[in-house]
């Protein structure tokens, strides 16, 4: 009878000849010091032609399996090696000298105790001198983790950590697809999203031991982090900017819309206002766009929608939609009748200009609100009408 195996350990490998056979021994290393544990070591290769299979090959009748993932990046070779994994439990890291694949108890037992995502915190384990630069020491890795910490809840306080392990099934459940180096971000942010149980263990990151640069890319990856980080978040990236934009524009415009205001020495008039009003319609932009994020959220699983959140975006249906842009639109078409009303009255000639402004302003900002609400509202319309026609399809 074959016996079930508790824990897969998951190299993603791409040209790794330098410091593979270390990392693989280190873990062998792990397995005989625990033999309680049964378990396997899984190199998930993406295409490596250095010599690295070979090298993984060599230990095959310890454990050692090689998984050939096709679609390149990290992410993909992750998934790949996640889907070819045995074992209940999975401990990722990358087999170039920097992570410490013995000292893995502190995994298993959270993972064992429940837990289905167990971070490694290279902050509070130590960071051995020039094992990191000195930009996502001090910069990169603090900021994206404290964007995805106000983000999404959590007390996770690496974000970048690239040893960390798993419940097998529990992940696979999250059906997590992004290809790049934003995989190690996806999979914090949807397990988070999806309400399940993330701790964090001290883990040491040590110097890298390969000749060659490293995989990672300091601004394109960090940026692909950050990027995925906003684009999971309607809240922050759309909401409160939009709200912030609404109110400051609302207010700044109806300040200086009647009287100049002097502040420090400086006269803000007109001109200002007009600037004033692009805050609003930005602002309004923006609230509909979150609008449409949480309907295509809702209708495909992009991201988990709480019932609450369902329940308000329900209750914002089409026609209010367009009978709340039909009356802003209305309200500035009456400001823009009563302008030409009052330029009529001088026969068409010359007028007061700052006066007319006072009227012009708002009437133009009014009616494209009315105009942005309108469409916008058919525009969601046309998210769930599109959805749930494919749902109805055989």
């Amino acid at each position: 009878m074959t016996k079930n195996i508790e824990l897969s350990i998951i190299m993603p490998c791409l040209n790794e000849h330098e410091t593979l056979e270390s990392s693989l021994q280190e873990a062998l290393l792990f397995f005989k010091d625990h033999q309680e544990i049964s378990g396997e070591i899984l190199v998930a290769d993406n295409g490596s032609t250095d010599g690295s299979l070979e090298i993984a090959k060599k230990y095959e009748d310890q454990g050692v399996r090689v998984a050939h993932v096709k679609n390149k990046g990290y992410g993909n070779a992750l998934i790949g090696g996640t889907k070819a994994a045995k074992g209940k439990y999975c401990i990722m890291g990358d087999p170039d000298n920097s992570y410490d694949f013995y000292h893995l108890m502190p995994f298993i037992e959270r993972l064992r105790n429940g837990d289905d995502l167990v971070m490694g915190n290279r902050f509070k384990g130590g960071i051995e001198k020039g094992a990191m630069p000195w930009s996502h020491r001090y910069i990169g890795t603090p900021i994206l983790s404290f964007i995805g910490r106000l983000f999404y809840h959590n007390k996770i306080g690496d974000f970048n950590c690239g040893l960390r392990g798993y419940n097998r099934e529990r992940i696979m459940a999250l059906h997590l697809c992004t290809s790049g180096m934003e995989y190690a971000s996806e999979m914090i942010v949807q397990s988070a999203l999806n309400n399940y149980k993330i701790s964090e263990v001290p883990t040491v990151l040590r110097v890298d031991g390969r000749s060659s640069a490293p995989h990672l890319s300091t601004w394109s990856d960090g940026w692909r982090h950050l990027r995925f980080l906003l684009m999971y978040s309607p809240k922050w990236l759309f909401l409160y900017p939009g709200l912030v934009l609404f109110v400051v524009g609302l207010i700044g415009m109806l300040s200086i819309l009647w009287r100049p205001v002097d502040l420090y020495h400086t006269t803000f008039s007109l001109n200002t206002s007009l600037f004033f009003g692009g805050f609003i319609l930005a602002g309004i932009q923006n609230i509909l766009f979150t609008l449409f994020s949480y309907i295509y959220a809702k209708n495909t699983t992009y991201f988990p929608v709480t019932d609450r959140i369902v329940s308000k975006i329900e209750k914002i249906t089409l026609e209010k939609g367009v009978l709340l842009g039909s009356f802003l639109f209305l309200v500035g078409l009456c400001l823009a009748i009563f302008a030409v009303v009052i330029w009529g009255r001088n026969d068409f000639g010359s007028l007061n200009v700052a006066r007319m402004m006072r009227i012009t302003i708002p009437a133009v900002i009014f009616m494209i609100m009315g105009i942005q609400i309108i469409f916008g509202a058919f525009f969601a319309g046309i998210l769930d009408i599109k959805v749930n026609n494919s749902e109805g399809q055989e």
